[in-house]
């Protein structure tokens, strides 16, 4: 075996030692007479993950090298490999509020990235970025029907982002903390003034700045990679090749750790720091546990879905969830403990790449040129130009300006819907009043939209992308579409009350909080859009 293969194995072995040792180091008896027993009739413990930008296809293309957590997932766990997050924009807050809930953002009411969590009047303890809160959430989630059930019932979340750890608990005051810009996890003011000792004493071991000046290189042989390594249209055209650097300093590394897979292997760690700390999963009621793991999504945008860099993430992702069960378990009595697992959503590949592939044209529409003329026209008649706005596929006009200015808001929509239309690569363009009356049952677009607007959301006209088509002045890998390759992902079950498989019906991850629901024999407090998935389910 060469040195390097050996230093890579070494590096390899470090970082899951570090989870192990963590939980080991933590790790209190348990009082087993707090538990129902060793057949439990409901969970002791909910754990959700959510990997954020993970598509569905993930799974059988890397399955032969899973030998972790997400192999033990994939192949013992009750799985649905045609799953879908079923709403057009498939950004992360939409997708994330949508696991707990059952709900589409519809009913949600988190429609973009932009509209989902942030909140100027919620800052972070301690700082290192912007505020952020639940407020613009409707509704309710598991962890509040848990509770209603049994007021003992508590929930941790973690994650990279804020809109990764916020929105599957919805509004519920419980522990919820995520990274910020200067190295630290912390929270937000809505949930508290101060971070709790164990915490804080995670964050003083300083994690991300310990790899100043380290490197990431492939976890496995080159051999064992198929891609290739030197693709110049991956992160803007910039180091693009293994190995990956850290930053030489600590305070840099800590601002950019969210871009290395190790940004993961904390998240797993503080998760079981905080599992330790509030002693989830030791009583008669159901804990919840939800962690969402972001560096998928920020490695899926610099370097694509085919890359390298890619399948990389995916192995050591493997690894630190394995760890991370390894470790509950230790810690807790398995018996006792379902995961779930699943996606915010999915991502298209490069189109240059695509169009490579399939000996097709790359499409780059670009709406801008439309946009801009249909706002000089406003503007023209004395209306602001930001009366027309584009943003995610969605376009609003400000009615009652455009009406003051003599103008008919109509005959604008219906002129620049038809302008739209006749750039290349834009499949389709709709107002969403006739989209509540297309055959939503074959027409997956139209139901996506659907799904993904409330009433009271002002939307004048839709816009769908064509498949495999980025707009112009996208750099990065990106997704957000309601085609299926952003839309399908995973949905997976796993423990005692599930009966392992893999499940070819349609499902949907709305269909998520009311099949936990069913397992730990709570009611949903509202009407959802998802329903248990009893199939599945090895327990009445």
């Amino acid at each position: 075996m060469t040195r390097t293969v050996l230093r890579r194995a070494g590096l390899v072995v470090s970082a899951l030692a570090s989870l192990a040792s963590l939980a080991s180091a933590q790790r209190r008896p348990i009082n087993r007479t707090t538990l129902a027993g060793p057949n439990p009739t409901t969970p002791s413990l909910i754990v959700f993950i959510t990997v954020d930008q993970m598509r569905a296809d993930y799974f059988p293309r890397f399955a032969s090298q899973l030998t972790g957590g997400l192999g033990r997932l994939y192949r013992g766990g009750a799985v649905f490999t045609n799953a879908y997050q079923d709403h057009a924009i498939t950004e992360t807050a939409p997708g994330h509020s949508v696991t707990m809930s059952g709900r589409f953002p519809a009913h949600t009411g988190i429609v973009m990235n932009a509209q989902g969590v942030p909140d100027a009047q919620a800052p972070l303890v301690g700082g290192g970025g912007p505020g952020a809160s639940p407020y613009r959430f409707r509704g309710s989630t598991l962890i509040d029907w848990l509770r209603i059930k049994d007021a003992r019932s508590r929930a941790l979340s973690v994650s990279r982002k804020d809109r990764g750890a916020i929105l599957p608990l919805g509004r519920a005051h419980q522990d919820v903390f995520w990274y910020a810009s200067d190295g630290r996890f912390t929270t937000s003011t809505y949930y508290a003034d101060t971070l709790p000792s164990w915490v804080q004493t995670f964050n003083a071991r300083r994690i991300p700045q310990s790899y100043a000046g380290r490197r990431w290189d492939l976890l496995l042989p080159a051999s064992a990679y198929p891609e290739r390594d030197s693709v110049p249209n991956e992160n803007n055209g910039r180091d693009y090749t293994f190995p990956h650097a850290f930053p030489e300093d600590a305070a840099q590394t800590a601002r950019t750790f969210t871009e290395y897979p190790q940004m993961d292997s904390i998240t797993a760690q503080l998760a079981l720091a905080g599992v330790d700390a509030m002693h989830l999963g030791t009583g008669p009621q159901t804990d919840v546990l939800a962690v969402s793991f972001s560096t998928t999504d920020a490695i899926g945008h610099r370097y694509g879905p085919e890359s390298r860099e890619l399948h990389d993430q995916i192995l050591r992702l493997d690894r630190y969830v394995g760890e991370m069960i390894d470790s509950l378990y230790r810690m807790r009595d398995s018996a006792g403990i379902v995961f779930a697992l699943t996606a915010d959503h999915g991502v298209a590949p490069y189109p240059e790449l695509h169009a490579e592939e399939t000996h097709t044209t790359a499409l780059r529409p670009d709406i801008t040129p439309v946009i801009r003329a249909a706002q000089d026209r406003l503007a023209a008649a004395g209306v602001p130009r930001q009366a027309l706005r584009f943003e995610e596929g969605i376009i609003h006009v400000a009615r009652d300006t455009v009406a003051q200015a003599g103008l008919e808001p109509d005959s604008i929509v219906r002129a620049l819907a038809a302008a739209l239309r006749k750039v290349k690569g834009i499949a389709r363009v709709d107002r969403p009043a006739d989209l509540a009356r297309a055959d939503t049952v074959r027409d997956a677009v139209a139901r996506r939209w659907v799904h993904m607007i409330p009433s009271d959301y002002p939307a004048d006209l839709v816009v769908s992308i064509a498949p495999y088509a980025y707009y112009a002045n996208v750099r990065t890998a990106t997704h957000g579409s309601p085609n299926d390759y952003d839309a399908h992902v995973p949905e997976i079950y796993y423990g005692p009350w599930f009966k392992p498989g893999h499940y070819a019906q349609h499902a949907l991850v709305a269909d998520m909080a009311p099949t936990l629901a069913a397992v730990a024999k709570v009611k949903p407090t509202e009407k959802l859009d998802g329903r248990a998935r009893t199939e599945a389910i090895a327990r009445p």
